[in-house]
């Protein structure tokens, strides 16, 4: 569990300074709309009733919808607004954090008792005096309440700030999940878990310093929380640096290659940062946009995704074709494949019968389909469903390891796998044929943002890579970071498949 540990630090940093941020914008929000709204009972109806209907949208959700709305608001004022990372992660923890702050705020106003507020009428005060000397302090047990929820809320939440490319403990626990490495889940949610307890503690110190009138104690909670994010502050305040951010999707062989790509990088004297977990679409948004500089993308996810191209050619013609494609549009570069193939492919256990997505066709209505995260919604799942008919009895999506696990199990019957998976042999599984054509290539392609791909160094320091890489090898690489036992990390499996990538490319004595 020592390399889980290690990454702590710096996650807990930026983990901590977007909570606070996302607290301290709900509380200036929340708290004097809470005032206006316990006074005017129409207020307190829209602006509850949509704090409320926020709690309903799921977390990851919320923040996959701000991602096109950035875009378009981006778009709009001419670019400059960041549409992955801090900013889609502050805006949609505000919002999850709004909903206990409002309420209880005018739950704690409403719950004062009437002839209170007379008395206080009654000796003169103004309204601002009544509310700062008299309806504050009665109603703070209530709303601090709210506060301590929000806080708690809020720390939890921010783990899938991840999703987005914001480096949060979110990042040990998907990663754990993804290479079933149970060492990084519970290190990430133990260090959650004792920020979320040790926030609600001080805050809490704080509610019994109001409510009790012992100053010291309240000053004593805000000087230990302020101390907290000063201490997370401190590695933001150093210099800033270029740093070349590495994209990756959420599965095994993505991470590997980042890891693969930074050691070059930083070999070649680049300081370089990872943002993972990207989704397909988000990945390449992120490289037009320069969320990222650099990922490795696959052809036939360009093809049809951002290209929208629907017939399938011959793998040379489609790299021609996506080289030109992005020389005359997008805001990429192409550096080039990397010598391997990882296409979608739709396999069974070897008991099962069946040799070619024809013969399941006739089988497909009595069989469950597993398939992973984005399958089921791609044009290539529409290309093959279309073009075999298939109709399966039922179809459920799955993170790629828990996939395979899945038709092991029996759960599934059919799965979406990768052909560069090493657990595909190691397994004995059956790749179906496909006659018809209906899947497009994936050679995997390095691209980089056009600044770096031009850049003399850069390229140097990743043109070796170029048709370097074996099938062979990185199924190799896969299946050490995903077997059941004696699992390597990503870096590991990276430095294995660099060494193999040396071996093969050193002159003969």
């Amino acid at each position: 569990m020592t390399d889980a540990l290690q990454q702590l630090p710096p996650l807990i940093a930026s983990h901590v300074l977007l909570a606070a941020a996302a607290l301290l914008l709900a509380l200036l929000v929340g708290l004097p709309l809470g005032v206006l709204a316990a006074r005017r009972p129409r207020l307190a109806g829209i602006t509850v009733g949509f704090a409320s209907l926020v709690q309903t949208i799921p977390g990851l959700a919320l923040l996959a919808l701000f991602y096109p709305l950035l875009l378009a608001l981006s778009a709009l004022v001419g670019g400059g607004i960041p549409a992955l990372g801090f900013l889609p992660a502050l805006l949609a923890l505000f919002l999850y954090a709004l909903l206990p702050i409002l309420r209880n705020m005018v739950a704690g106003l409403n719950g004062i008792d009437p002839a209170v507020l007379q008395a206080a009428d009654g000796v003169g005060m103004t309204r601002w005096q009544r509310l700062r000397l008299v309806e504050a302090p009665l109603a703070a047990p209530v709303a601090m309440a709210g506060i301590r929820t929000a806080a708690v809320w809020t720390i939890g939440a921010a783990t899938l700030a991840t999703t987005v490319g914001y480096p949060s403990l979110g990042n040990p626990i998907f990663a754990g999940l993804q290479l079933e490495r149970w060492d990084l889940v519970l290190a990430g949610c133990i260090a959650a878990a004792l920020l979320a307890l040790a926030t609600d503690g001080l805050l809490a110190l704080i509610e019994k310093g109001i409510g009790g009138r012992r100053p010291l104690w309240t000053l004593a909670g805000i000087g230990l929380l302020a101390l907290g994010l000063l201490l997370a502050l401190v590695p933001q305040l150093r210099a800033p640096e270029r740093t070349v951010t590495i994209g990756a999707k959420n599965f095994s062989e993505q991470f590997i290659l980042a890891r693969l790509i930074g050691a070059r990088l930083e070999r070649a004297g680049y300081r370089v940062s990872y943002r993972e977990g990207l989704g397909s679409a988000v990945a390449f948004r992120a490289l037009e946009r320069g969320d990222i500089d650099v990922y490795v993308e696959y052809s036939g996810t360009l093809w049809t995704g951002a290209m929208g191209r629907t017939d399938t050619p011959a793998r040379a013609a489609m790299l021609r074709a996506i080289a030109q494609w992005m020389a005359a549009g997008p805001k990429t570069g192409l550096i080039g494949p990397l010598g391997f193939e990882n296409a979608y492919a739709l396999a069974v256990r070897a008991d099962s019968g069946l040799t070619s997505m024809a013969e399941l066709a006739g089988r497909a209505p009595q069989l469950t389909l597993g398939a992973d995260l984005e399958f089921l919604d791609r044009p290539e799942w529409r290309a093959v469903r279309d073009a075999y008919r298939l109709r399966f009895k039922a179809t459920r999506a799955y993170s790629p390891t828990f996939m395979y696990r899945a038709l092991a199990s029996g759960q599934a019957d059919v799965i979406s796998a990768f052909s560069s998976d090493g657990r595909i042999a190691a397994d004995r599984l059956t790749v179906l044929a496909d006659p018809k054509g209906a899947m497009p290539h994936y050679d995997a392609i390095l691209l980089a943002a056009p600044a770096y791909a031009q850049d003399a160094r850069f390229a140097a320091a990743l043109r070796p890579l170029i048709g370097a890489i074996r099938v062979e090898d990185m199924r190799a690489a896969n299946y050490s970071v995903d077997r059941d036992s004696g699992k390597a990390t990503p870096e590991a499996a990276a430095v294995a498949l660099d060494r193999a990538i040396r071996a093969r490319s050193a002159p003969s004595p």
